[in-house]
C-alpha cells in the first residue's frame, strides 16, 4: 500500500536526507532536476505522488525535449536524478516499486558530451563582441571561459582582487565559507596566466561596465549585476543567449524566422535553439582546442582542473583525424607534397 504525499513535500524529505550524502554540486543539480519535475507536476495537477506510473514519466521527458527544448544529454541527466529520486520513494513505500525499474532513457551516442563549439566559431563570436558588445559582462566572461576553460562557478567565484593586470594573471580560491566553493576544493586552487588580448577586454570591463557593488560576504566581485555576485543560472542564460547563431550573425542555420522563434525573442526559451552552447560546452572545446594546438597535457590537465584520464574521456572531442595531425607534428614529421 502506497502512501499519499504531496510531490513538493516528498522533493523537500528526499533533498534534505540526500545534502550531508553529496557533494555541494551534485545537491544542487539534484535540486534542479526535480524542480523541473515539481513545475510540470503543478501544470499537470499531479497533487498526490502516489498515483504516479509511467506514463506520467514518459509525458514529462516528451515536456522536457520538446516543450523545454533540452539536449538529449541533459534530459538523460534530468531522467537520471529523477530514477534516484523514485528509487527512495520506492524504498519509503510512497509508490510502487517498478516505476524506476522500467524507465525508459534517452540514449545519448556514448558517455561523453558530444555538444562542442569550434575555434572558428568562438573566433566569430568574440569578433561580434569586439565590435558590438566590447567589454561588457558577456563579452568578458566569454573570453575568460574560452581562454582557460573555468567552470561556470570558477568564474562566478573570481573576485576583482583575484585578477591581477600588471602579471596578466587570476588566481583561483576556494571559499566555502564565503559562498564561492570550487568543485575540486582546495585541490582547485590555482594562479593562470592569460593571454593578452583577454586581460585588454578585462581590463576595460572593469573601468566601463563593472556594477561597484558587493556581494553578500562583503566581497568584491569580478562578475556583477547591479545587485552583487551573479548566480550561476544568470551568467549561464548570458553565455546562452549569446550563442545562439541569430544573435551573433542575424542569420539562422535552422530556416527559423526570429520573429516567429521563442528562442530568439524569449530569454528563457535560449534552450530551444538547436545551436546554442552551454558554458560547460564552451569548457570541454576550450580544451579540445588547446589540445588541437598541441599542448601539453599534463600543463592543460592542470591550468583546467581536470585530471588527464577525465580528460580523455569526457573533454577531448578531437577526430580522429585531428588526434593523427597533432601525433605527426609532435614527432616533427614532415609530409612531402
Amino acid at each position: 500500500m502506497t502512501r499519499s504525499m504531496k510531490p513538493s513535500r516528498a522533493v523537500d524529505r528526499y533533498l534534505k536526507e540526500r545534502k550531508p550524502e553529496v557533494s555541494n554540486s551534485t545537491y544542487q543539480n539534484h535540486k534542479y532536476a526535480l524542480k523541473q519535475f515539481l513545475e510540470w507536476c503543478e501544470s499537470e495537477d499531479v497533487d498526490d505522488i502516489s498515483v504516479l506510473d509511467n506514463f506520467h514519466i514518459h509525458d514529462f521527458k516528451i515536456y522536457r525535449r520538446e516543450e523545454c527544448g533540452i539536449n538529449e544529454v541533459t534530459l538523460y541527466n534530468n531522467l537520471c536524478t529523477l530514477r534516484v529520486f523514485i528509487r527512495w520513494m520506492e524504498s519509503m513505500g510512497v509508490v510502487d516499486g517498478d516505476i524506476a525499474e522500467n524507465m525508459i532513457l534517452p540514449n545519448p551516442d556514448d558517455d561523453a558530451r558530444s555538444e562542442k563549439i569550434d575555434a572558428d566559431r568562438a573566433n566569430t563570436i568574440l569578433d561580434y563582441l569586439d565590435k558590438f558588445e566590447y567589454a561588457t559582462m558577456r563579452h568578458a566572461l566569454f573570453a575568460l571561459l574560452w581562454d582557460t576553460g573555468f567552470r561556470l562557478g570558477t568564474a562566478q567565484a573570481i573576485d576583482v582582487g583575484d585578477y591581477d593586470s600588471s602579471t596578466q594573471t587570476v588566481a583561483v580560491r576556494h571559499r566555502p565559507e564565503k559562498g564561492t566553493p570550487l568543485k575540486n576544493k582546495k585541490n582547485a586552487e590555482r594562479k593562470i596566466t592569460l593571454h593578452p588580448w583577454v586581460c585588454d577586454v578585462l581590463d576595460d570591463y572593469l573601468q566601463m561596465h563593472r556594477h561597484d557593488v558587493e556581494d553578500d560576504f562583503g566581497r568584491q566581485p569580478f562578475f556583477t549585476t547591479k545587485y552583487g555576485r551573479p548566480a550561476k543560472t544568470t551568467l549561464r542564460k548570458n553565455v546562452k543567449w549569446l550563442t545562439r547563431p541569430c544573435h551573433y550573425t542575424d542569420g539562422c542555420p535552422h530556416s527559423r524566422e526570429r520573429n516567429d522563434c521563442e528562442a530568439a525573442q524569449h530569454w528563457e526559451k535560449t534552450a530551444q535553439c538547436p545551436s546554442v552552447v552551454s558554458p560547460h560546452s564552451i569548457r570541454r572545446s576550450a580544451i579540445t582546442h588547446w589540445l588541437n594546438e598541441a599542448q601539453n597535457k599534463e600543463h592543460l590537465s592542470q591550468r583546467m582542473d581536470v585530471s588527464t584520464k577525465t580528460m580523455d574521456k569526457h573533454y577531448d572531442a578531437r577526430t580522429e583525424e585531428e588526434k593523427r595531425q597533432r601525433r605527426q607534428e609532435s614527432f616533427g614529421i614532415d609530409i612531402r607534397k
